[in-house]
């Protein structure tokens, strides 16, 4: 069997194709973002670096694309190779039994019209995070996604929320179930840089900020209690500049905060292995994998709810705290303070936590369902391929 997966280079990609190693499928991957190659340690033929100019560029074509995108979209093949032309190429060089495209916005509806021109092959789709949460009052964005729809034969979702709104996008095609967007975890392997909870001094911090995230409004919450914590190491990882910047204006954060950008996951599931509490907030997004490494580890997660998401495997006051309002500082500063007050319920949420992640993202049972869903889709499929 040979499968083609589509998409951006990124951890969560390789950790899905690694599943399917050692296999007899012939694996192929095109990066459709141009962004780079995939540092795999098995067989995957990759096609990358296919962006290249049909002609050199304009004077003005950057002015232009920024200020009208979607007309730069439509004329964009007059200037260079697009995403439809390169995986056209693909398709044809491979011949592929099945297509399976991972995201929706960046990865799949710019080589759509490619996909329907090749509707004779099975399609899988990956629904990731915000794909459609966060498009849902964007009229131009639903029609998007209900186009992406139309074509998705096969659909597979890292919530069960995100199924519900694929039916009222009016999705007809077959579901695979509910899998974790990086394929599962060698959850075993992973504690080995467990330490018991008891000995944690770490709150630990997810530093996105942008139209979705709202890491600034924990370190204002943080601020707000900064001088009870003297007795705790607080690390933001993966922030962007705004965050630092927001840091710098306050000595008192600024004197006690460390920054980690650039971390490996290996090195960031570690930490999460050495903190007592995690903190996610977000306007819009799936089942965070950064919350489900967070429960393996041990780590006591307080995480925001979009659409209720987060609720399919945390219970409030149990397991874990819930941000029901990203914007409300005050209300997240009350969570922190209710986290570290309570040394009983963060050891009990972190034997909880290993058994439900356990149970949903163990590497030994995603793996066979993984490698089994494709044989799934083509013997489902009655296409002449």
């Amino acid at each position: 069997m040979k499968i083609l997966l589509i998409s951006m280079p990124s951890i969560h990609a390789i950790r899905w194709i690694e599943n399917l190693k050692n296999t007899d499928f012939e694996l192929y991957w095109f990066d459709v973002t141009n962004k780079g190659k995939l540092k795999v340690d098995f067989n995957l033929t990759q096609f990358i670096d296919w962006k290249k100019r049909k002609i050199p560029y304009l004077k003005g074509e950057y002015k232009f694309s920024k200020k009208f995108p979607n007309a730069y979209f439509k004329t964009k093949h007059l200037f260079e190779i697009t995403e439809n032309e390169a995986v056209e190429k693909v398709l044809r060089t491979v011949n592929p039994d099945i297509i399976h495209c991972m995201e929706l916005h960046y990865c799949t509806f710019p080589i759509l019209k490619t996909l329907k021109k090749f509707k004779n092959i099975p399609f899988i789709y990956s629904c990731w995070g915000s794909d459609f949460y966060n498009h849902l009052q964007i009229r131009k964005d639903v029609k998007k996604i209900k186009k992406v729809l139309e074509r998705v034969d096969f659909l597979i979702t890292d919530c069960h929320r995100d199924y519900k709104y694929a039916l009222d996008f009016n999705f007809k095609g077959n579901f695979l179930g509910v899998l974790p967007g990086g394929g599962g975890y060698r959850i075993e392997d992973l504690r080995n840089n467990f330490i018991p909870v008891s000995n944690r001094k770490l709150i630990l911090i997810k530093g996105y900020e942008n139209q979705q995230a709202r890491a600034i409004n924990v370190l204002k919450a943080i601020n707000l209690i900064i001088n009870d914590l003297n007795n705790y190491e607080i690390i933001v990882f993966a922030q962007r500049q705004n965050v630092a910047d927001y840091v710098k204006n306050y000595p008192s954060l600024n004197n006690k905060i460390k920054f980690i950008d650039e971390i490996p996951h290996s090195e960031l599931l570690k930490l999460m292995g050495k903190a007592l509490i995690y903190i996610g907030n977000s306007k819009s997004d799936g089942i965070a994998n950064t919350l489900l490494e967070a429960m393996i580890m041990g780590a006591f997660p307080i995480q925001s709810n979009p659409g209720n998401v987060t609720m399919e495997v945390i219970s409030n006051n149990e397991n874990g705290l819930l941000i029901n309002d990203e914007d409300n500082i005050s209300g997240i500063k009350d969570l922190i303070v209710a986290a570290l007050d309570d040394s009983f319920r963060l050891e009990d949420a972190a034997i909880k936590n290993y058994r439900i992640v356990s149970e949903r993202c163990d590497y030994a049972f995603t793996q066979k369902i993984i490698q089994n869903l494709y044989v799934r889709v083509v013997n489902q499929s009655t296409y002449s391929i």
